[in-house]
């Protein structure tokens, strides 16, 4: 595996970067003299290269860029370049035109710094793809000249041949160029997912604060009119969190949760958002089956899924028409979708359109990722992709049924669920039954951590927070806790590291995640979503959690 050069000779600076990549799983090799910087990039080695500002100032800059410029026609290096916020740059103005390089100020978040040196491998890894395909491309070149060289004695022959070779070379050709299209969407794609990441974390951390303060108001309110107005706030704060979790869906950086969910609850639900969204020009008709059964699925990807599924037949129906939305049991599977499910039971949800329809041309390409028929820049092409790739996910699959100018029906089958379906927990009903508890609560985050004491104490268990994990280190050798509760994305030690010094102190101590970030295995650990709280939380939620998190703990003590 190519290493991943650390080029910052000053203080701490180089083995603190190479224990946070290493940490990350990234190969690291500390080069304090830029000497080996300079080998790879006449060789073309090496996955990348994190440099410090005063690491840069004491390279040979002329010796660096002669071995810049002296790199292997498919190799364009990438540089992480550190720098301190407001402080001018050491670098000579023309290198920033010269290298490729990624400019980040410091003090920065370790996950930043994670994700660019990720983005610097797959990025080079693409370089070495690249000039794979070019030395196949170059092989085949030189054997067309070498053929041309002897046509006149093999023009019979080779006459086949050559049309043979001439074709792959066409074809190559016009491959290379949709895997260029395609690799500019995954680039966008690819920076839409960092961005969502960040915006993620801060901002369900603010719905965290928002959804739990109108949470607790509400459960003192004895105003009918202040509590329905209580209600509409926590149903809009829900409604941007949903909006981030659409987000993260986009950009394929949300986990699937998957429970037994009431399908015709979610449709329901999703009447006025659905009216909304596809305008009034269209009517919208819902044929629930009564007695549907529960279905094993994550609630909130499948919101997203009918949402697109509503918006592609509003864009095939521009001047009006009519939506229909369909719920029925499945008992067996349909033989023509035998060779794509398991046999056993289904619950399948149809949405059609009055639209012009699907050519067979289409419908053949209509999962492609990438693939849209909608003008430029009206469309991703990745709608139906991420449609077929949720069912396929969650055990099922998608299938579409349509003819030019009869419409067009989208058909999503989830397997069928023998629990009952997911349903809110009334947190006073179980307030009674609950065991007195002690828990560590840590946040970063002051108005976070006030408002997650707060939930808790509610719930009637006795809570200590602290801001960071060595405050909880320490408060955990005085005293004892029933259950350690900590954010994930923490200033210096993170919520994941904490629990690994604890599981040294107390391995049989439970502990309970909390986390507003979109990939929480960026902090390298596998965490369920058992022990993981994703905010912004009700009380309902944290209740649940807690009481899951404690009761398996009481199981396993028994065992």
């Amino acid at each position: 595996m190519d290493r991943f050069l650390v080029v910052a000779p000053a203080g701490r600076d180089a083995s603190v970067i190479r224990d946070l990549l290493a940490s990350a799983g990234i190969t690291v090799a500390v080069d304090s003299s830029g000497d080996q910087l300079i080998e790879a990039l006449r060789s073309g080695a090496g996955a990348g290269a994190v440099i410090t500002d005063d690491g840069l100032a004491r390279i040979d800059t002329d010796a660096l860029l002669e071995a810049i410029a002296a790199q292997p026609p498919w190799s364009d290096f990438p540089f992480i370049l550190l720098v301190r916020r407001g402080e001018p740059r050491s670098s000579p103005k023309s290198m920033e035109d010269l290298i490729n390089v990624t400019v980040l100020e410091r003090p920065l978040h370790p996950a930043s710094l994670i994700s660019a040196a990720r983005a610097a491998i797959r990025a080079r890894a693409r370089q070495r793809l690249a000039a794979d395909h070019l030395e196949k491309r170059e092989r085949a070149e030189s054997e067309l000249r070498n053929l041309a060289a002897t046509l006149e004695q093999k023009v019979l022959e080779r006459t086949r041949d050559l049309a043979a070779a001439n074709d792959r070379l066409t074809a190559e050709i016009a491959e290379r160029e949709r895997a260029e299209a395609r690799l500019v969407q995954a680039q966008k794609m690819e920076a839409i997912g960092q961005l969502t990441g960040g915006v993620a974390h801060d901002f369900n951390n603010l719905l965290t604060v928002v959804v739990g303060s109108l949470d607790l108001a509400l459960r003192r309110c004895v105003d009918d009119q202040v509590s329905r107005l209580m209600r509409n706030s926590i149903q809009a704060a829900e409604r941007g969190a949903s909006l981030t979790a659409q987000l993260l869906a986009f950009s394929r950086r949300q986990r699937l949760s998957p429970v037994a969910v009431d399908i015709n609850r979610i449709i329901t639900g999703m009447s006025d958002m659905l009216t909304r969204t596809i305008g009034p020009h269209l009517e919208v008709e819902a044929d629930l089956s009564p007695d549907l059964w529960p279905a094993l699925a994550d609630p909130t990807q499948l919101e997203v899924m009918i949402l697109n599924l509503a918006i592609n037949s509003r864009d095939a129906m521009p001047t009006g028409g009519k939506l229909r939305i369909e719920t029925r049991n499945v008992d067996a599977v349909p033989p023509v979708l035998l060779s794509d499910l398991d046999a056993g039971e289904y619950v399948a949800i149809s949405v059609s359109d009055d639209g012009p329809g699907m050519s067979p041309e289409v419908q053949a390409r209509a999962f492609e990722p990438f693939f849209t028929t909608k003008d430029h820049g009206k469309g991703t092409g990745l709608g139906l992709a991420q449609l077929y790739g949720f069912a396929k996910q969650s055990g099922g699959t998608v299938r579409i049924d349509s003819r030019l100018g009869e419409g067009t029906t989208v058909t999503i089958y989830l397997p069928r669920s023998l629990a009952k379906a997911v349903e809110e927990t009334s947190v006073r009903q179980q307030r009674e039954k609950r065991a007195s508890a002690r828990i560590l609560l840590v946040d970063d985050d002051e108005e976070v951590r006030n408002i997650a004491a707060a939930t808790i104490e509610e719930l009637g268990y006795e809570v200590v927070s602290v801001a960071s994990g060595q405050a909880a280190l320490q408060i955990l050798g005085e005293e004892r806790f029933d259950l350690l509760m900590t954010d994930i994305a923490m200033p210096g030690m993170t919520g994941v590291d904490l629990a690994r010094r604890v599981r040294q102190i107390d391995p049989d101590l439970p502990i309970l995640f909390s986390s507003g970030y979109a990939d929480v295995q960026t902090f390298g650990e596998n965490l369920s979503d058992e022990v993981v709280l994703k905010k912004p939380f009700r009380i309902s939620d944290v209740a649940t959690r807690i009481d899951a998190v404690l009761d398996a703990s009481r199981s396993s003590a028994v065992e």
